[in-house]
């Protein structure tokens, strides 16, 4: 009888852990693809880029096309 209830609240377990990650993941993926991103000067170099202050963009690197705040 004991085993079963910790095998139960192992099986819990896992299941609510595994909730968390999917959770996780799809908070990701809708910050990837929602409102466009903004970086500083600095971050944008940082990243390898060249901060465009006349377009407001970063050129180039991690940071490609993002606006720059």
């Amino acid at each position: 009888m004991r085993i079963r209830r910790i095998l139960a609240a192992v099986i819990a377990t896992a299941a609510l852990a595994g909730l968390g990650l999917t959770g996780a993941a799809t908070a990701t993926a809708a910050t990837a693809q929602g409102a466009p991103t903004y970086v500083t000067p600095s971050e944008c170099r940082q990243g390898g880029g060249t901060p465009d202050l006349t377009d407001n963009l970063c050129k180039g690197g991690t940071h490609n096309g993002e606006k720059i705040d």
